[in-house]
């Protein structure tokens, strides 16, 4: 099992995929808002998206885990 975490702190503007996704390596997954800006973050594997822990709108530290994928 794997896990895309964000990469700074910032709230989630969008989520890209639902549960049961196949994700590919680079693929977009989410996009946090932060200081005004859209930062993307992708998948680091392939995989299935088996977790969603949060929701738009919802504020992430540096290090939270967003996404299990197996």
């Amino acid at each position: 099992m794997g896990y895309i975490q964000a990469n700074m702190a910032g709230s989630i503007w969008k989520i890209l995929v639902d549960i049961d996704d196949k994700v590919e390596a680079g693929q977009e997954v989410v996009i946090l808002e932060s200081m005004k800006m859209e930062i993307p973050i992708t998948a680091d594997t392939k995989g299935c998206v088996k977790k969603i822990l949060f929701n738009e709108g919802d504020f992430v530290n540096e290090g939270d885990i967003l996404i299990e994928i197996d």
